[in-house]
């Protein structure tokens, strides 16, 4: 049995949630979001909640039942106050800066990095090594913060590249003489 999908998913005031077929659809202040649901569970809105059920008595459908409850808390969270995915910059000369709907980046290649912002992501940054990636759509923030910290991931000599604020990086000693 699911701990997690037992759980129903509260919806806050100024949130709507309504279900058609296999499709939830969340409406908050901050915009809306679907989310098309496995053909092993079914959704109901219960007055200010969403309820996930299993269809059957599956394995499949088990697992099922907790992943789509979690993800449809996610949807409520993005659409009340949105995700946000930090990074940062380290190295010599390495920067960034928006320029209308693009991210320039200059990361020690030979070129500099024009990162196209797609829609439904906004991008800041505060600082030439501090970029901001916010959005309703928590797995797209994240993508999205990923596909940046790609074109240089950290080395562990010196760390250099892109990171996540807060992350460790594991650092190795050099060569000894």
């Amino acid at each position: 049995m699911s701990r997690v999908g037992k759980k129903p998913v509260a919806i806050p005031s100024g949130v709507s949630a309504s279900v058609e077929g296999q499709v939830v659809r969340i409406k908050g202040p901050k915009g809306t979001l679907a989310v098309a649901l496995h053909g092993d569970v079914a959704a109901k809105v219960e007055g200010n909640e969403v309820r996930i059920d299993p269809r059957t008595d599956s394995k499949r459908a088990r697992a099922m039942w907790g992943t789509y409850r979690s993800l449809l808390a996610n949807v409520v969270t993005g659409v009340t106050q949105g995700f946000e995915r930090r990074l940062e910059v380290t190295g010599v000369g390495y920067r960034a800066a928006v320029q209308g709907k693009t991210l320039q980046i200059q990361l020690g290649y030979s070129h500099d990095i024009a990162f196209p912002i797609p829609d439904g992501i906004t991008i800041a940054t505060p600082r030439p090594t501090e970029i901001v990636v916010t959005g309703i759509d928590g797995q797209k923030v994240g993508h999205v913060a990923a596909q940046i910290r790609a074109f240089r991931k950290p080395e562990p000599y010196k760390g250099k590249g892109v990171k996540y604020a807060g992350e460790y990086i594991f650092r190795k000693e050099g060569k000894k003489k």
